[in-house]
């Protein structure tokens, strides 16, 4: 999953910029909608609509915002009726594409998706087209310490029941089944070990190595699309070279 570890490690840095844009609101708002409708509105029992809580409280949205979305989802409050949808494709390198979003008009956003990935050497595909090459995986990451070592981590994390885990430049990424995300980061909390983030995502079986400028166009790409106001998040099996990772997160 190397890919996907290193385009997580530049959304992580990238998260701070991200969560100034005014967008962020609407978007997270509309996760919470989704995540109730999909799993119902118990946080508890739910743990799309916790992690989506803690996101919108880490950006800082209002508690009566997080609420309204709530009700929203229930179907208590009226709004316009959000859908979520998977768009799929290609990029430059032939690099595949999962594209998540959240909208109440496929056609407006297929369209925005469409022209986005067409203007940056890309291309829409059909359903299912790439679906084929990710496994939706629960991801849990946490930094480094001095109270404890790869080792001594390694037998935590396989006793919580987590899949696998990795190390990165700034600290482990630990994999579960989706279903297990919730359970394993509560124990792993429990034993004292400090989660950064939890999420469900979607890791590529395999992965396409680029050339820095593949690599940069690819990055600009995933970009533009994220600036759409409807797409949530997109994977892709793209393998980004170290130095073009410094370039992105250092800006």
């Amino acid at each position: 999953m190397s890919g996907h570890s290193k385009w997580a490690q530049i959304k992580r840095k990238k998260a701070k910029t991200d969560a100034e844009r005014g967008k962020t609101f609407t978007r997270l708002s509309r996760e919470i909608i989704m995540a109730v409708r999909q799993g119902g509105g118990d946080p508890e029992a739910n743990y799309r609509l916790k992690a989506a809580i803690q996101r919108a409280r880490e950006a800082n949205i209002p508690f009566d915002n997080i609420q309204r979305a709530i009700q929203k989802g229930i179907g208590d409050a009226g709004g316009a009726n959000f859908e979520s949808v998977t768009y799929e494709g290609y990029g430059p390198g032939g690099v595949a594409l999962l594209i998540k979003v959240t909208t109440d008009n496929r056609n407006r956003t297929a369209s925005e998706v469409r022209h986005r990935l067409s203007r940056h050497g890309g291309s829409l595909g059909e359903t299912g087209c790439v679906a084929w090459l990710f496994n939706e995986k629960g991801l849990i990451f946490t930094g480094r310490s001095k109270e404890w070592n790869e080792e001594n981590l390694i037998i935590s994390v396989l006793e919580s029941g987590a899949e696998d885990m990795r190390e990165t430049s700034d600290g482990f990424e630990i994999t579960t089944v989706p279903d297990e995300l919730g359970r394993v980061k509560a124990d792993l909390e429990e034993q004292g070990i400090p989660v950064e983030e939890a999420e469900l995502t979607f890791v590529p079986q395999t992965t396409v190595s680029l050339k820095d400028d593949e690599a940069r166009r690819i990055l600009g790409l995933i970009a533009s699309l994220e600036e759409l106001e409807d797409v949530d998040t997109v994977y892709t099996n793209a393998d980004i070279p170290p130095e073009v990772i410094g370039e992105n997160t250092a800006r």
